[in-house]
């Protein structure tokens, strides 16, 4: 004859709740009343060893009659399918607590992420920006398990910069969404990325491109940078070599402060800065102007680097920045010299706009005219330096009345 189950109901639970001992629902399940309270407990014969077992179930004061007795009935399953409950239990709880143990934090994934684009990156100095830009502006974030990052993180990160500081928000929203892809793809979390933007953040930040307008470097006007070179040269610093270096060739700051002397042919007066270290990706070959070659040459070749700093180590670039804010005293930055270069070619020289756009090493953005430019206009570069080199020593006029320099050959 079948046991008998389901002894127990409220009514005698309200009873024998305040009674000792050990009181029997049926099908193995028990009421264990001590004076420290109640528990259920599912007791059954061990297969293999035939010793009675008892497994806690929960509490009376938590787990009703109801939830105790589908706990047995669970239990009684895994007997019939030839699994012992407790060893199961056992089981589940380790694996918890292994997932627990192994979980990676935001910042785990992050570090993993950006080892594995390093091949991609120019240099290293974007690997550092990447990891700078997380562990600082994300770093509410850094040491929580990747798989717990939730739209409520994400925004905590974004919205406190999101109007002061648009573009590096922007560019945090874009690491930590290619943090979270990357941590998806492993398994190491699931469900959509709180990060997207598009059909996602769009609908709770505003577009970036309406928060803050993108302004461009401050630049000199054309007509005192001479004036500013002659300050320059007036210094013996490596920093006033460099910062002379960057006016005369119209090039980006970084560009001369990593240049090395493998790079320059002086006797051509030529100098091809490598693609690994151009904003385009692409080898620029910068022809130099007769003043800048006979400097360099008189620069003592220490080492690698032409502008060497501490250590050997190539000069930083915000050394040409500090000279030219701090000692010369003007509030522009170092990168609007491209401007002003680019500002008196079009003003005061009748040289295509092409050879200029060439001497910046400016990427076409028309693609039809970028495809069949296949030269790069050194000679008329070359020339075009030249003339920018003479009208930096020509006496300072007041800026009154200046006379435009003319490519040869052009009509005026």
């Amino acid at each position: 004859m079948a046991r008998e189950i389901k002894r127990l109901n409220a009514v005698a639970l309200q009873k024998i709740a305040r009674t000792p001992g050990r009181h029997a629902d049926g099908g193995g399940l028990y009421l264990f009343v001590k004076e420290s309270g109640a528990s259920w407990v599912f007791r059954y014969r061990d297969r293999r060893t035939q010793k009675l077992r008892d497994m806690g179930l929960g509490p009376l004061a938590v787990l009703p009659l109801a939830d105790a007795r589908s706990r047995a009935l669970e239990a009684r399953r895994l007997l019939l399918d030839g699994t012992d409950p407790i060893d199961q239990k056992k089981e589940v709880r380790e694996a918890a607590r292994t997932k627990h143990n192994n979980r990676r934090t935001f910042g785990d994934c992050a570090l993993a992420c950006i080892e594995a684009k390093r091949p991609e990156w120019r240099s290293e100095k974007h690997a550092a920006q990447w990891r700078r830009t997380l562990e600082t502006d994300a770093a509410s974030i850094w040491g929580k398990p990747v798989d717990s990052v939730g739209l409520r993180e994400v925004l905590n990160v974004l919205e406190p910069i999101w109007a002061e500081k648009t573009e590096t928000a922007s560019r945090v929203r874009q690491r930590i969404e290619a943090v979270l892809d990357w941590a998806t793809v492993r398994k190491l979390r699931t469900g959509d990325n709180p990060a997207r933007w598009r059909g996602h953040l769009d609908a709770l930040l505003a577009k970036p491109s309406k928060v803050n307008k993108k302004t461009h470097h401050a630049a000199i006007p054309h007509q005192e940078v001479g004036s500013i070179l002659r300050e320059v040269r007036r210094r013996t610093s490596i920093s006033a070599r460099l910062l002379e270096t960057v006016i005369l060739t119209a090039c980006r700051v970084g560009e001369a402060a990593g240049a090395r002397w493998s790079e320059f042919d002086l006797d051509t007066g030529i100098w091809t800065c490598p693609p690994e270290r151009m904003k385009a990706a692409r080898a620029h070959v910068v022809p130099l102007p007769a003043r800048l070659v006979s400097m360099l040459r008189a620069l003592p070749q220490v080492g690698d680097f032409v502008f060497t700093g501490v250590r050997g180590k190539p000069l930083v670039p915000d050394s040409a920045r500090a000279l030219l804010q701090r000692e010369i005293g003007r509030a522009e930055t170092v990168h609007g010299f491209r401007s002003s270069f680019r500002d008196w070619a079009a003003e005061q020289t009748n040289f295509p706009r092409e050879v200029a756009e060439a001497a910046l090493a400016h990427t076409l953005s028309d693609k039809t005219e970028a495809a069949y430019r296949r030269t790069t206009m050194l000679a008329k570069r070359r020339e075009l330096m030249e003339h920018w080199a003479a009208y930096l020593d020509k006496p300072a006029s007041g800026g009154a009345n200046v006379t435009p320099i003319r490519a040869e050959g052009s009509l005026l």
